[in-house]
């Protein structure tokens, strides 16, 4: 791992010409997933942050943000990052994190904690459950899936969340309702966090995000109705942490797609310091702080993870400011 380290020293000097890698997450599995089997488990997390831990300087998001802007961020600086406000966050990935010493920043969306369920795992919950080997939504225009093995399983899935997630709210919501409805099994409703959960991250060291009330797609919201989602999901988690929430990610975080340039004004406008994007790159001190690129590698082999993680270090799509 020396000649990666050495690679990240040389490309991320850290000073004025730093450069911040952001890891972005969502769960962290107690066992693999036969059916997610690229979603990390525990024994995989631990992996990767022991990877993380010896080609990297790790660096709380705001922290690295602020020094970042100051032309002071450590050389081979990374932050550590997870959306939506999975329970297992807190249960798996808190000891992780902590027996590594590291420190996480953790974006959550408020509407679905304390027993909500997010719409897409309501899909994959009810697909993976189901007793059904088809499962037929052409009345919908959502064609008609085989459901006889997990592979088959999995390809509906991977067939119905990108043909539902872009629609309108209302519809989005009703297509849901349906196939849970079809699938006529009972839906899990500890997935994501309770307050108390957040509130433990928090008292863990942990850096806690805003994320909207309920992911929608902001670029598909009105503008009213986007302020709406970003004001009152900060007013949440103010309220329930006695603090301010200064940080922001945006719902899935492609832009142009997912959020627009008014997207980016409400959130400054709304008291956020920083926010984050899922496109790859590294930011740089001339990024736009609303648009923080963030990246993933899921190379199986430390090697391969330390050799994208370089060469992400290079991508064209971080945002000047």
């Amino acid at each position: 791992m020396f000649l990666i380290r050495s690679l990240n020293a040389v490309f991320s000097p850290g000073g004025r010409h730093g450069r911040l890698s952001t890891l972005i997450f969502h769960r962290v599995l107690a066992q693999p997933d036969p059916l997610f089997p690229e979603e990390p488990d525990a024994r995989r997390f631990d992996e990767l942050m022991s990877w993380v831990g010896a080609s990297f300087n790790v660096v709380p998001l705001d922290q690295a943000l602020t020094q970042l802007r100051a032309g002071t961020l450590p050389p081979r600086a990374l932050a550590i990052t997870f959306d939506d406000g999975y329970a297992d966050n807190c249960e798996i990935a808190m000891p992780i994190l902590r027996r590594h010493g590291m420190n996480a920043t953790f974006f959550v969306a408020t509407e679905f904690l304390d027993g909500g369920r997010m719409w897409n795992d309501t899909i994959i919950e009810a697909i993976r459950r189901t007793a059904a080997q088809a499962l037929n939504l052409s009345d919908l225009g959502l064609g008609t899936h085989d459901l006889s093995s997990v592979t088959k399983r999995r390809q509906a899935i991977d067939r119905l969340l990108p043909a539902i997630k872009y629609l309108a709210l209302d519809q989005r919501c009703a297509m849901v309702d349906v196939l849970e409805q079809r699938c006529a099994v009972a839906l899990p409703n500890d997935l994501m966090m309770t307050s108390g959960q957040v509130c433990e991250l928090r008292d863990g060291g942990m850096s806690i995000g805003g994320h909207t009330c309920s992911h929608p797609i902001l670029a598909r919201l009105d503008e009213r109705a986007a302020r709406d989602e970003i004001v009152e999901n900060k007013s949440r988690l103010e309220r329930m942490l006695g603090q301010a929430i200064e940080l922001f990610a945006y719902p899935n975080g492609k832009p142009g797609a997912d959020y627009l340039a008014r997207d980016v004004g409400l959130v400054r406008e709304a008291g956020y310091r920083f926010a984050v994007s899922t496109s790859a790159g590294v930011a740089r001190q001339d990024c736009d702080p609303f648009q923080i690129p963030r990246f993933t590698p899921w190379d199986r082999t430390q090697f391969r993870f330390g050799i994208r993680m370089a060469r992400n270090m290079f991508s064209a799509s971080s945002v000047a400011a």
